[in-house]
């Protein structure tokens, strides 16, 4: 009894993290258990029946993520962003995970920006990060507090390396994290908010790896001509970026605002929202 009721759990829980995790994860992992159920009798041992769990699991979630969703997010007014070429995703977990889904409006304006950004700066690549799920407004990409509706997207800084030349990476593995802090001269937010309790403001500088970034210098002139661009777009309603990185690069959108405490520090990344 015990041996069930925990295999029960174990279901459940596994149930839980793939469809927060990817949306789609849970039904699939759903679908695999009713083809291993029909399997089951052909399957002679535990082990041979979990391989192919595994497998068919595997098999139907990269057909679906890159067959099948795309095709049929369309219907929830989705899109997905581009693999490659001048706007890809920093990380290909960003894809695997569906979280790369927007809709249209959102990305003509990065495929508009990236045009524009690549005519000014040559060889320049838009790394974008989390976007948002394929299907249905209100279901939460954590651990965004608003990455709800296909309406925002959050991109990677640009960088340089040592010898000045362009960089379609970015320090932290998954984009996050590494920051251009505030110098003793500018705003802080990140201190202020800390000061009145805001734990979560900078906590992920505490989880992601620091070792890369004396290797990437940030390009402060792609960056807020990048920004400047995007605000200019009549479909662009709001920008988030650190407010000492507003007034270091001169950026003086009324689009551009400051997201609050309650959020987590922006100068690791442009948020992009649109109407």
């Amino acid at each position: 009894m015990i041996r069930i009721v925990g295999k029960i759990l174990l279901f459940a829980f596994l149930l839980a993290i793939l469809t927060v995790v990817t949306q789609v994860g849970g039904i699939i992992l759903l679908l695999t258990l009713g083809i291993v159920s029909i399997l089951r009798k052909r399957l002679k041992s535990v082990w041979s029946q979990y391989i192919s769990a595994f497998l068919i699991f595997t098999c139907l979630y990269i057909s679906g993520t890159f067959l099948i969703i795309p095709r049929t997010a369309k219907p929830f007014g989705r899109v997905p962003l581009p693999l490659y070429g001048k706007i890809k995703p920093l990380m290909i977990s960003t894809v695997l995970l569906n979280r790369h889904y927007v809709i249209p409006a959102l990305r003509d304006v990065v495929t508009q920006a990236s045009l524009a950004i690549e005519k000014k700066h040559t060889g320049s690549i838009v790394n974008y990060l989390d976007g948002g799920f394929p299907f249905y407004d209100g279901f939460p990409l954590l651990p965004h507090l608003s990455h709800n509706d296909g309406r925002k997207l959050d991109i990677a800084f640009f960088y340089k390396d040592v010898n000045g030349s362009k960089l379609d990476d970015a320090p932290s593995v998954i984009g996050y994290g590494v920051y251009e802090s505030p110098r003793t001269s500018e705003v802080n937010y990140p201190e202020r908010c800390a000061s009145k309790g805001f734990w979560q403001y900078g906590i992920m500088e505490r989880i992601v790896s620091q070792s890369k970034k004396r290797d990437y210098i940030f390009d402060a002139n792609r960056t807020a001509d990048f920004v400047n661009i995007v605000s200019k777009n009549k479909d662009v309603q709001k920008i988030f970026i650190e407010p000492h990185l507003k007034e270091r690069l001169k950026l003086r959108s009324a689009k551009i605002r400051f997201h609050g405490c309650q959020a987590v520090r922006h100068d690791d990344h442009i948020h992009v929202q649109i109407y």
